[in-house]
């Protein structure tokens, strides 16, 4: 039967990180809701996609979102505790340490098993799904969805389309496109009116202009052909579904470690240390948060953040150093969570005058 002195502590650590962790990821979502609705405007996202978008979104942010918040949560927490006096008061009854690691172990072994979850499968999973709703929406796009009185890419090509108007029966009017031709040259084409037609493969469409001129060429040179037409039908590929060549942060964990490539073990060993660092950020916590009774609860905030800041940077730093062949993969981030760790642990030490008891 868990003591009321681990309930209690629980449940303030507990209730803390479910604020924390939903202000954080309220705050995250606000700003991709934005995103989103500018890219259902733009018609780059159709309008039944943008929750499932969101959703998944979060599921990444949540990625990083528990970490930090259980790592701020022990320390408002056991701030609050320190400041009424109500730790020092139990320190007096001989609650030390591992009194408090205890309930903290609780909810840390479940966060550590869902954010493994999240970082190892789920989150790639969910990045993968939102590139392919981005597919299904270029592939979807039409002439309807272009924005007047603006320049857009089109095609996998990087074909640039402009249109002056879009009329309610899906012609455009007043065209203007550029593209870059297979052997170099440049292609303009103006015309009157512009119209999509599918073709026999799903893959392709069809760009049909009207009543137009069309000037292939060599840019700064004089070899230029004009082309008067009454309707020219420019082919472009939409983009794939399932790109061949994923990029890391989508790979799966199998893939992952079947490579031997530099950045991908890189991605391996960020996605290992996330539920790691969970650990490590935990321990650190529980001697950052010690303060004087009656000080501020935030007064140890800021050095936390400072400690946090320089541990994600470090982390992004070694890995940049692996992919650009500067540090030894075997070495890999390894050294930054150990580096933290023993960071930890020394002020675990040094609060409980283990280092003067070594000199004695």
């Amino acid at each position: 039967m868990p003591r009321i002195l681990d309930r209690y502590i629980f449940r303030e650590i507990a209730t803390t990180w479910l604020g924390v962790t939903a202000v954080l990821l309220l705050i995250l979502l606000t700003n991709q809701f934005a995103r989103v609705l500018g890219d259902v405007a733009k018609g780059k996202l159709p309008k039944d996609a943008a929750f499932d978008v969101i959703g998944l979104s979060a599921v990444q942010f949540l990625t990083i979102l528990v970490p930090i918040g259980l790592f701020l949560a022990v320390m408002l927490a056991l701030g609050r505790l320190y400041r009424d006096s109500e730790l020092p008061a139990m320190m007096a009854c001989s609650v030390g340490p591992v009194d408090i690691y205890r309930p903290l172990l609780w909810l840390l072994l479940p966060l550590v098993a869902g954010v493994a979850w999240l970082s190892i499968d789920l989150g790639p999973r969910a990045l993968l799904s939102i590139e392919r709703v981005g597919a299904e929406a270029r592939r979807a796009a039409d002439l309807t969805s272009i924005e007047p009185g603006r320049f857009v890419s089109v095609g996998s090509s990087g074909a640039v389309v402009y249109g002056e108007r879009i009329r309610d029966d899906g012609l455009m009017e007043n065209v203007f496109l550029q593209r870059r031709l297979e052997d170099g040259s440049l292609e303009v084409v103006v015309a009157r009116f512009g119209e999509q037609v599918e073709s026999d493969d799903p893959d392709v469409r069809f760009l049909v202009l009207h009543d137009g001129r069309r000037y292939e060429g060599i840019p700064g040179t004089t070899e230029f052909r004009v082309v008067e037409f009454l309707e020219h039908g420019i082919p472009y590929r939409l983009p794939s579904l399932d790109p061949p060549d994923p990029r890391p942060r989508a790979m799966s964990f199998g893939m992952l470690l079947q490579s031997d490539e530099l950045a991908h073990i890189t991605e391996l060993q960020w996605r290992i240390g996330i539920p790691l660092a969970t650990i490590i950020l935990s321990i650190l916590a529980v001697p950052l948060s010690r303060t004087q009774p009656r000080a501020g609860r935030y007064g140890r905030i800021a050095i936390g953040l400072l400690v946090f800041i320089i541990y994600l940077n470090m982390l992004s730093a070694a890995k940049a150093w692996i992919e650009q062949g500067t540090l030894a993969p075997s070495l890999g981030l390894w050294w930054v969570h150990a580096a933290a760790l023993l960071l930890g642990l020394a002020l675990l030490a040094q609060q409980n005058m283990m280092f003067r008891r070594l000199r004695l």
